[in-house]
């Protein structure tokens, strides 16, 4: 039974142990590991602030990102209405043009047209006055064949003249 029960010595040196221990432990190890851990809690401390703070400075740049794509958006919307207003700008002046040079070439073809209409007019008129002229010498040699003719023609001719 010895083993299970301890004289008394055992147990005033084991409490002096104990105690002598507990004195070196709390004079040397303690403020150590007292300093350890709370080095080490400052340092999870820091590195939670500097989590948030780089958390934060995601959510800027995120947001800042975003501004970016919109701002991008908005000037690639910008450029494509620019484009149209030019291509819409530059078809309706091709169109005003074109517009402008089939009027141009329209009145120059009627202005051709015309020019070309009056020479043969006249042209036409010189024909049928010539025409009339070879008739009415054809006819007048008939007619004037003879002396008798041309002077009953003559005299006709004097009756109608008429002096004012």
């Amino acid at each position: 039974m010895d083993l299970v029960t301890p004289g008394i010595g055992l147990l005033f040196w084991m409490t002096v142990s104990f105690l002598v221990l507990l004195f070196l432990l709390k004079k040397f190890a303690w403020p150590v590991l007292l300093k350890m851990i709370h080095d080490r809690e400052t340092e999870i401390e820091t590195a939670l602030n500097s989590a948030e703070n780089a958390k934060a400075e995601m959510a800027k740049l995120t947001a800042q990102n975003e501004q970016i794509l919109k701002e991008a958006r908005l000037e690639r919307d910008e450029i494509i209405r620019q484009a149209k207003e030019a291509k819409e700008k530059i078809m309706a002046d091709a169109q005003t043009e074109a517009k402008a040079q089939a009027d141009k070439i329209i009145q120059t073809a009627k202005a051709e047209i015309q020019a070309e209409k009056e020479n043969a007019m006249a042209e036409l008129s010189a024909k049928v006055g010539e025409l009339s002229v070879e008739i009415a010498e054809k006819i007048l040699r008939r007619e004037l064949s003879s002396d008798v003719k041309q002077g009953d023609f003559m005299k006709d001719l004097v009756k109608n003249i008429s002096l004012n």
